[in-house]
């Protein structure tokens, strides 16, 4: 998740674990600690765009790392003798706080490697977005009163609170993915590969990704209200996937270096690629949009085969000028494309007539 959540969820983690003998140092042990693994994000190189991909939400995200992270995040707060006494709490608070830092962001769509060394999987649940304010808020304020009034009771509140929050989003996922097979049988398709994710900071509108046998990547948004209310649908664009063997059998002036950025494109994306147009070969990451219904991607990577000096380029996010208003409305409800979703067809069966979607990618 962003830094300031874990930063206070570690905050909250560390209050927990040390708050009677450290006070207030208990929180900023377990802060520090909580955002101590995103220093990976250092790790780059500026010959080697594809390292920084590698390496965010790697090796110190890992459950494996947790010990010894929480060992380096402690050492400075005993760097003066007469500190040295409390050692073991001020380790507690430091591995409280760290140990939150990889399953909260494996309860996210981006993917990290919980189980390095043993896999190099990348874990992501889909459960609550990278950005939710309903976490972040009440962890805030229930932080700060636990340090102003020097009881973890408010940090243990604020701490159930988001993980209450997390199942929610748990539930939400479960089904957002239900409609989402629902919306597929009604159009006749058997999908190979599926998945749903919340979109920013909120648990109600999910971009609905799937494969289709033929090779199509077809995307929707989906409402799912709360407290079972009427799931709907705005209809989304269809492209065509993109596979590592089409990559892999372009010619390249620097075959190699081509050859392992794409590897570690469709790893990092779980394989969830297209292609774009432009100038070289344009790998769009779809699960990501900045519409949930779109195949416009955040990012996507560009692979030069002919060109030794620059093979290999990430783009910079793109919001494709949708702002946070229009999703706001999808939020809301207020949005007038949404429709119930289509009765479930049995596969093999004529599907219902389709609305008119934009097709992309060929």
């Amino acid at each position: 998740m962003d830094l300031v959540t874990q930063g206070v969820i570690g905050a909250a983690a560390g209050q927990l674990a040390a708050g009677k003998p450290l006070g207030r140092k208990a929180a900023i042990v377990g802060g520090l600690a909580g955002l101590l693994p995103d220093a990976d994000v250092l790790i780059r190189s500026a010959s080697d765009p594809i390292l920084a991909i590698e390496q965010h939400r790697g090796f110190t995200h890992a459950l494996a790392f947790i010990p010894l992270g929480a060992a380096i995040a402690a050492a400075p707060f005993l760097l003066r003798r007469s500190e040295r006494g409390k050692a073991a709490v001020v380790y507690a608070a430091a591995l409280a706080g760290l140990a939150t830092h990889g399953p909260l962001d494996a309860l996210t769509s981006y993917g990290t490697q919980l189980f390095w060394p043993f896999s190099d999987a990348r874990i992501a649940w889909n459960f609550v977005s990278i950005v939710d304010p309903v976490i972040t808020l009440p962890l805030l304020v229930g932080v700060a009163l636990a340090a102003l009034w020097r009881r973890p009771r408010p940090a243990a509140l604020a701490m159930g609170w988001a993980l209450a929050w997390m199942g929610v989003g748990g539930v939400q996922h479960a089904r957002a993915a239900s409609a989402q097979a629902s919306l597929a049988s009604s159009r006749g398709h058997d999908p190979v590969r599926a998945r749903v994710d919340p979109t920013l900071a909120n648990v109600l509108v999910w971009r609905s990704l799937y494969r289709t046998p033929d090779g199509r990547l077809h995307a929707d948004a989906l409402r799912v209200p709360l407290l079972g209310g009427t799931v709907t649908v705005r209809h989304g664009e269809t492209g065509q996937a993109l596979t590592p063997a089409e990559i892999s059998a372009l010619p390249s002036a620097s075959p190699e270096v081509v050859a392992r950025a794409a590897l570690v494109w469709f790893w990092f994306t779980d394989g969830w690629v297209g292609r774009l147009p432009g100038e070289g070969i344009v790998l769009a990451d779809h699960r990501y949009g900045p519409d949930p219904a779109g195949l416009e991607p955040l990012w996507a990577l560009t692979l030069r085969p002919e060109d030794p000096a620059s093979p290999v380029s990430r783009s910079s996010p793109r919001f494709g000028g949708r702002g946070l208003s229009a999703l706001w409305l999808e939020v809301t409800g207020r949005d007038g494309r949404h429709r119930p979703l289509p009765p479930a067809r049995s596969v093999g069966e004529a599907p219902w007539p389709a609305e008119v979607r934009p097709r992309l990618g060929g």
